[in-house]
């Protein structure tokens, strides 16, 4: 559709922030205020709506399309995006190596166990590691915790989460990702969960497509770990 604003502004109002084009808020698919948490993503939404040109492209306001199932879908029932995200914990990526006797799982040590350490650290618990395909459960009180840290986020915060964590097939990179001190931490560790796709990649040649597709989905795990970020404040 063609631009039918002239001027973007942000304005504080409901407990949050909301576009406003042309003294009109943004609303939601849902037909709900569209109201972002902090001042920080509010000027992220604004900043989309005012680099639009003569005409719309739906496809370069990801952060509203985001905001709109924040608010639409996650905040009505946020413990059954929740729970849903518990049940990747169980098939973790990084949690699923190749058997000891395949130069992959070498690999996969060196990268994945410091990630997985550093995670154990800071959450207080033990996660099991599994070689092959057969699934093994994990522990109930590592899960359990997993969940509580899951309850408390907002939906917005919780929204970017799930996003990274259906992108890496990974909770563990997702919240080591939102927790992440420095701001190359996200893309090292996108990068790291990828592990198996750059080995084949390796061993069987850079296939164009393949790539193109890697990174379409990395850039959407870090804008997704952005929405989070600039969601939590």
């Amino acid at each position: 559709m063609r631009r039918f604003y002239k001027d973007v502004t942000l304005a504080e109002t409901g407990g949050g922030w909301q576009v406003m084009l042309d003294a009109r808020g943004v609303k939601t698919v849902g037909g709900a205020p569209q109201i972002a948490p902090t001042r920080a993503l509010g000027e992220a939404l604004a900043a989309e709506w005012a680099r639009q040109g003569e005409k719309i492209d739906p496809a370069s306001l990801p952060l509203r399309d985001m905001s709109d199932y924040a608010i639409d879908i996650v905040a009505p029932e946020p413990a059954g995006v929740a729970e849903g995200l518990v049940s990747y914990a169980e098939t973790d990526t990084l949690c699923y190596r190749a058997d000891p006797d395949e130069p992959l799982h070498a690999r996969q040590l060196a990268e994945w166990e410091p990630l997985l350490n550093a995670f154990e650290a800071a959450q207080g618990i033990t996660l099991t590691r599994v070689s092959g395909v057969l699934h093994r459960p994990q522990p109930p009180e590592s899960l359990a915790v997993m969940r509580a840290r899951l309850a408390v986020l907002p939906p917005f915060v919780l929204t970017g989460v799930e996003a990274m964590t259906k992108l890496a097939a990974s909770l563990v990179t997702a919240l080591a990702a939102l927790d992440a001190a420095h701001e190359d931490e996200p893309r090292a560790l996108w990068q790291a969960v990828c592990l198996e796709e750059e080995w084949q990649a390796e061993l069987w040649g850079r296939d164009a497509e393949a790539e193109e597709r890697r990174q379409r989905r990395e850039a959407d795990f870090l804008r997704a770990c952005a929405f989070a970020r600039l969601a939590r404040g």
